[in-house]
C-alpha cells in the first residue's frame, strides 16, 4: 500500500517529522515527491498544506486521507528536498520554513475558515453577521468580541460547520489572444472581396495572411498595427475568422534594450583563473576558487567566460550579487552576453515577476540566474557553475529564520552537482582567506587593473581639524575644492555616507532630552522631506516636537548627519549640482535603483551620494572622484568585524574611482586618521590587514580560529528574557566541553525592539561533539515557552553580535 510521508504546514518541533497519510485511488498516479497536497490536520480536521518528501507502504495508525493536490508537477525536485533537510538541521530551523524559502512567495499558501450554517436560524443578531446569506468567510479581526462569542455558541450547538480553506496565491497572468481560423486561400479570397473602405478588416486580412498560424495576444497585435483594434477582432470572430482564447502572458522584470556584448580578450592572469575553472566544469569537480582581485581587474569578464564554458557544456549557471543596487548592472552585462537566457530574482520584483521568473527556471527555458541572496535556492538543474560576486558581504546572510549562510548553501549545491564555486572579491572575508591560505580553496588572483590604470590615489581627511573650519558638518575644504574641480571638467563624483535620514537624533539643548521610540530602546532619527521622527527598527513615526516634551524648551537641535542632509548641505554649497541620491528611502519603490542608476550613468547627475549600497560593483568611466563623507561609522560599532567591515568597505568605494582612462582620486574623512583598517585602506593593501586582523582574532578567540553560536532569548517579559538565559547557560555548562567557551548572558545591543527585550549568549568551539545534540534538546525543550511569549532563536555563525 502506497502511502505519502507529508511535511505540514505548521512551525513548531513537534510537527517538524512527516505525517503518514493515505493517498485516494484518484490520486495514486499523480503524486509525486516535492508536490504540494492540502491534508487535514489535528483533532478538528482542519485543511492546511503541506509538502510530500517521500513514500511510505506500512502504518501501525488509522491514516487521514489526502483532500487535494496544488501541483501538477513538483515544485521542489529531490535535490532541493535533501537541501532542505540538510539546511533545517544545520540551521536548528523547521524543515517547511527550508521548503517554503525555496519558493516564490505567492507560492505560500493563504488560509481562510468558512463558517456555513447547517439550517436557517430565525434570529436577528445570527442575520445580521451572515448578511442573510447561508455562509461566511470567518475574519476574527474583522468581527466584535460580541460576534466571535456568537459564533462560538453556534458552532458549540452545532448550528454551524467551520471548514478550512487552503488558497494557492500563485497565479499566471493571462490575456486575451487571437488564432486564425481562415485557409490561405479563404483569406485571398477575402481581401478580394471586401470594400477597401473596411481598412480595419483589410489590415486584420493582410496580417492573417502574413500569419496564418500561430497565437496572437490581442494587446501587441493592436500596439504595432494602425486601423486594427480589438473592435475590429471581435467582429471578425463574430464571423468566425478567427478564434479567441486566453494565453499566458510572461511578466518580465526587465525591459531596458539590452546591448550585447561580446567576450574580452583575456590577459593572463584572467587566463589562469578561467584556465582553472573551466577545466573543473569540463571534468565535473567540486571545488572552490576564491578570486582575489583588485577593483576594476576584470573579475566579471572572468565570471562570464566561465559561465560560457558552463552553457557550451550543456550546464546551467547561477550568479549572486550581495545587493539589489548591483544587479541592474550586473544583468546589464550579463543579459548582453547571454540574452533571453537569463532569468533573475531578486527581493526588487513584484510577486508575479518572481514567480514568472521562478517558472521559466523550473521549466529549463532560463539556464542562467542572476540574482541576490534568496537565488541560492533557484530550480537550475545540472548546474555547471555557481559564481557568489563580493563574496565577503554580510547580506549573504539571512538574519530570520531559517539563518542560512549562502556561501555554505552554495558549497552544498556545488558538491551535489559536482561543479566548481567561484567566490569573487577585492577583499575577501578572513574566513574564506584562511581556508585558501591553508589549501582548502584555491586561491586565484587578478592583482592588476584590466587597463593597466593605476589604483586611485587616496587622501585621509583629519576630521578633527577641520570640524574647526565651520564648512559644515559633512565636507572638508579638501573635498568641497575636489568635487568643484570636477564639476569644472565635467567628471563625476560618488560620495558615501553609511547613514541615512536627515540626522541622528533631536536633541532638546536645554534639558538633554531625545526622543526614542516607544517600541525599542533606540532614540529616533530625524527626516527632513517627511519631516518627520521615525524608527529604523520597527517603522514607528511621529512628528518633531517644536517644544520639548520634558522641559517646555524651544531649543531643538538635529545632531549627527545623514544622507539627506549631506545632499541639502552640498546644494548650499555648490548651488545648481545635480545630485542623485540613494538610500533605503529612495529606493523602496520598484524599480528606483535601476533609474537611479541610469540617471546618473547617463550623465544627468554630477554627483552619485548614497549609503554602503553604492559602494560595491558599479562601474561608471566618467567617475573620477570618490568622497567618503564618515569613514567612522562602522569603525565604532561593539563588533568585532568592525575593522574587517570598514577596511572592506573603504576598498570597495574607492575602487569606484578611475576606473577607465580618466585618474581617480579618493578623499576618506574621519575623526580616528591612525586606524590601521583606514590607513591599509588608503595603501589597499589587504595582504597587511589580512596578518594584522589574523593575529588580533588569535589572541581574541575569535572566528576563523573558532567556530561561533549565538542564542537569543526575547520576551516581552523582561525577566522570563533574562531567567531563560540563566537557565540555558547552566544546561550547556553541563553538557559541553571544557575548552568550549560561554560568553553572557547580556542584554543585546539593542536591548528591546518592537516592545520585546532581546538577551543573547554567545558560544566559541573549536571542536563540540554534543553541540548539536545539545542545541536541538534546547529548542525542544523551551516550544512550551512560546505560549507566553518566549522565543529562543539559535545563530550558527553569525556575522555580527549586536
Amino acid at each position: 500500500m502506497k502511502l505519502a510521508q507529508v511535511i505540514v504546514d505548521v512551525p513548531t518541533m513537534q510537527t517538524d517529522v512527516p505525517f503518514t497519510y493515505s493517498i485516494p485511488q484518484s490520486l495514486l498516479d499523480r503524486i509525486k515527491p516535492g508536490m504540494r497536497v492540502i491534508v487535514p490536520f489535528g483533532n478538528g480536521g482542519r485543511k492546511i498544506q503541506g509538502f510530500v518528501i517521500g513514500f511510505t507502504d506500512h502504518s501501525k495508525y488509522r491514516l487521514k486521507p489526502i483532500s487535494a493536490v496544488m501541483d501538477l508537477t513538483p515544485v521542489v525536485d529531490d535535490e532541493l528536498l535533501q537541501l532542505s533537510k540538510w539546511l533545517a538541521k544545520t540551521t536548528f530551523s523547521f524543515r517547511i520554513s527550508c521548503l517554503q524559502t525555496m519558493l516564490p512567495s505567492v507560492m505560500k499558501a493563504k488560509y481562510a475558515k468558512r463558517a456555513t450554517l447547517l439550517k436557517p436560524i430565525n434570529d436577528p443578531k445570527v442575520k445580521q453577521l451572515f448578511d442573510h446569506q447561508a455562509s461566511l468567510t470567518y475574519r476574527p479581526n474583522k468581527l466584535t468580541p460580541d460576534q466571535q462569542a456568537l459564533i462560538y455558541q453556534l458552532r458549540q450547538r452545532g448550528l454551524i460547520k467551520v471548514t478550512y480553506l487552503v488558497k494557492n496565491q500563485a497565479r499566471s497572468e493571462m490575456v486575451n489572444a487571437f488564432t486564425s481560423r481562415l485557409p490561405v486561400a479563404r483569406i485571398k479570397y477575402l481581401l478580394k472581396a471586401i470594400s477597401t473602405r473596411n481598412v480595419g478588416q483589410v489590415t486584420l486580412l493582410r496580417f492573417l495572411l502574413e500569419h496564418p498560424t500561430g497565437t496572437y495576444k490581442i494587446a501587441e497585435v493592436t500596439k504595432y498595427r494602425q486601423h486594427l483594434s480589438s473592435s475590429v477582432i471581435n467582429q471578425a470572430a463574430k464571423k468566425g475568422w478567427l478564434k479567441k482564447l486566453k494565453v499566458r502572458k510572461y511578466r518580465n522584470p526587465y525591459k531596458q534594450p539590452v546591448k550585447k556584448n561580446h567576450p574580452f580578450k583575456l590577459n593572463s592572469d584572467q587566463w589562469h583563473a578561467v584556465n582553472q575553472i573551466d577545466s573543473s566544469i569540463v571534468n565535473d569537480q567540486f571545488a572552490v576558487y576564491l578570486l582575489e582581485g583588485v577593483t576594476g581587474s576584470g573579475k566579471t569578464e572572468v565570471y562570464l567566460q566561465a559561465i560560457s564554458k558552463a552553457l557550451q557544456q550543456g550546464k546551467t549557471a547561477l550568479m549572486l550579487v550581495p545587493e539589489i543596487s548591483l544587479t541592474p548592472q550586473m544583468v546589464t552585462w550579463v543579459k548582453g552576453r547571454f540574452g533571453d537566457l537569463v532569468a533573475i530574482l531578486h527581493s526588487g520584483l513584484s510577486s508575479g515577476e518572481k514567480y514568472d521568473e521562478w517558472q521559466r527556471i523550473q521549466s529549463g527555458n532560463a539556464k542562467v540566474v542572476v540574482g541576490a541572496r534568496s537565488a541560492i535556492f533557484a530550480p537550475l538543474k545540472n548546474l555547471g557553475i555557481i559564481i557568489m560576486d563580493e563574496e565577503h558581504d554580510t547580506s549573504y546572510k539571512q538574519e530570520d529564520t531559517p539563518r542560512y549562510q549562502t556561501r555554505s548553501v552554495a558549497k552544498w549545491r556545488g558538491k551535489y552537482y559536482h561543479c566548481p564555486v567561484v567566490l569573487g572579491s577585492a577583499t575577501p572575508s578572513l574566513e574564506s582567506r584562511a581556508r585558501a591560505t591553508k589549501h582548502v580553496y584555491h586561491l586565484l588572483r587578478l592583482p592588476h587593473r584590466i587597463n593597466h590604470q593605476a589604483l586611485p590615489t587616496v587622501h585621509i581627511v583629519d576630521m578633527r581639524k577641520e570640524i574647526m573650519k565651520h564648512h559644515g558638518i559633512n565636507y572638508s575644504s579638501a573635498l568641497l575644492d575636489a568635487i568643484k574641480l570636477r564639476l569644472k571638467r565635467h567628471e563625476q563624483v560618488v560620495l558615501m555616507l553609511n547613514r541615512r535620514g536627515y540626522s541622528n537624533f533631536v536633541m532638546c539643548r536645554n534639558c538633554g532630552y531625545v526622543p526614542k521610540c516607544p517600541n525599542c530602546d533606540i532614540s529616533l532619527t530625524f527626516h527632513w522631506h517627511s519631516h518627520s521622527l521615525r524608527c529604523h527598527y520597527c517603522g514607528h513615526e511621529e512628528p518633531i516636537p517644536r517644544t520639548c516634551p520634558k522641559c517646555g524648551s524651544r531649543k531643538i537641535r538635529y545632531l549627527g548627519t545623514g544622507t539627506e542632509q549631506a545632499e541639502l548641505e552640498l546644494k548650499r554649497f555648490i548651488p545648481g549640482i545635480k545630485i542623485v541620491r540613494m538610500d533605503v528611502d529612495t529606493t523602496s519603490r520598484k524599480g528606483a535603483h535601476a533609474r537611479l542608476l541610469h540617471e546618473f550613468g547617463s550623465g544627468y547627475a554630477n554627483v552619485l551620494l548614497g549609503t554602503q549600497m553604492i559602494a560595491k560593483g558599479l562601474d561608471f568611466p566618467n567617475v573620477t572622484l570618490v568622497g567618503v563623507l564618515n569613514a567612522d561609522t562602522s569603525l565604532m560599532l561593539p563588533d568585532f568585524r568592525s575593522e574587517e567591515r570598514t577596511f572592506q568597505l573603504l576598498t570597495q568605494v574607492s575602487g569606484r574611482a578611475g576606473r577607465a582612462k580618466k585618474k581617480g582620486e579618493v578623499f576618506i574623512q574621519t575623526f580616528n586618521p591612525d586606524n590601521y583598517a583606514i590607513r591599509l585602506a588608503q595603501q589597499q593593501n589587504y595582504e597587511r590587514f589580512y596578518l594584522i586582523e589574523m593575529t588580533r582574532r588569535h589572541a581574541l578567540n575569535y572566528p576563523p580560529y573558532y567556530y561561533s553560536v549565538r542564542l537569543t532569548a526575547s520576551s516581552k517579559n523582561r525577566r522570563l528574557a533574562i531567567a531563560s538565559m540563566a537557565s540555558i547557560k547552566q544546561y550547556l555548562q553541563t553538557r559541553l566541553s571544557p575548552q568550549t567557551i560561554i560568553l553572557g548572558p547580556a542584554p543585546s545591543a539593542i536591548t528591546r525592539i518592537k516592545q520585546r527585550y532581546y538577551f543573547q549568549m554567545v558560544i566559541k568551539y573549536k571542536h563540540e561533539p554534543n553541540l548539536q545534540e545539545t542545541l536541538d534538546y534546547i529548542l525542544n525543550h523551551y516550544q512550551i515557552g512560546v505560549r507566553n511569549g518566549l522565543f529562543i532563536s539559535i545563530d550558527p555563525n553569525p556575522v555580527n553580535f549586536m
